[in-house]
């Protein structure tokens, strides 16, 4: 995989960025911290690494994954006890820097269109479970715990995990899992829906990378418009979903990938009709 620049002459350091081919690979690389989400520089360079890919058309598909033995223990609790980094100041500071902070990575995510796969090598934990519920797939290693445990240390989500949560698991699970902070293992986690597969530990970057390399068989621009479609579809009535569809439909119609699409079926069966 070749490293991507962030700018000119910079590198990322809180994270690496690599991309092959149309797939971008993202890793929190903190392991000192457990891949801890709260310190600003990080904060900064995941949101830059999932801006470049949502600005980038050769990008069909983001992985993301940690560094180390954990995905990412979330909130940087030796921060939160000195009430030092995003976690100075009285209350209406703490506001703001949750603002400027850490709810610009679920911002990101929000608005990325790229198709994002979480590969779960390890403990995700706070901050760092909802993170995985910012993607749109979850493929976890068999040493992957997972914990919605804002509550057993006297807070709440603070960064959209009220939001995701109940989208990958539903209302009353995630609920469940919130109040009880309850860390679930990786087949409690397929059980209920959190995950889609779960791997062998050392296959889990080779198994992300097949899941991805599935996707970004289709068009990149089709995969991202269907994206789209998928997640304004449940906030709308079925009229509303059924005018923006039409609305993408017409736009697929008309685009070079559908004309290509066609071409190539028609193709193949002209093949097999001269067998």
């Amino acid at each position: 995989m070749a490293i991507i620049e962030k700018g000119e002459g910079m590198s990322f350091k809180e994270i690496l960025f690599e991309k092959k081919g149309n797939i971008a690979v993202l890793t929190l690389n903190r392991p000192d911290t457990r891949n801890a989400i709260t310190d600003q520089a990080i904060i900064d360079e995941v949101v830059d690494a999932v801006q470049m890919v949502q600005a980038d058309e050769g990008v069909s598909v983001l992985i993301v994954t940690g560094a180390g033995s954990a995905f990412s223990s979330g909130g940087n609790i030796k921060d939160m006890y000195n009430k030092q980094g995003m976690f100075s100041g009285d209350p209406d500071r703490v506001r703001e820097n949750y603002r400027n902070g850490v709810q610009r990575i679920p911002m990101a995510f929000h608005r990325l269109d790229v198709p994002a796969i979480a590969a779960v090598n390890g403990p995700a934990i706070g901050a760092g479970c909802d993170l995985t519920c910012m993607c749109d797939i979850r493929v976890a290693s068999e040493k992957a715990r997972f914990g919605e445990t804002f509550v057993s240390v006297g807070l709440i989500p603070g960064d959209g995990g009220a939001f995701f949560l109940p989208r990958a698991v539903g209302f009353s699970k995630a609920l469940e899992l919130a109040l009880t902070c309850r860390v679930i293992d990786a087949a409690e986690a397929l059980r209920i829906g959190l995950v889609s597969e779960v791997t062998p530990h050392e296959k889990l970057m080779d198994r992300s990378m097949e899941v991805a390399a599935e996707i970004a068989e289709h068009p990149a621009r089709i995969l991202r418009l269907a994206k789209r479609l998928f997640y304004q579809a449940q906030n709308r009535t079925l009229e509303e979903t059924l005018e923006v569809s039409a609305a993408y439909q017409a736009l697929c119609h008309h685009s070079p990938e559908h004309m290509a699409a066609l071409e190539a079926f028609f193709a193949r069966q002209r093949s097999r009709g001269q067998k």
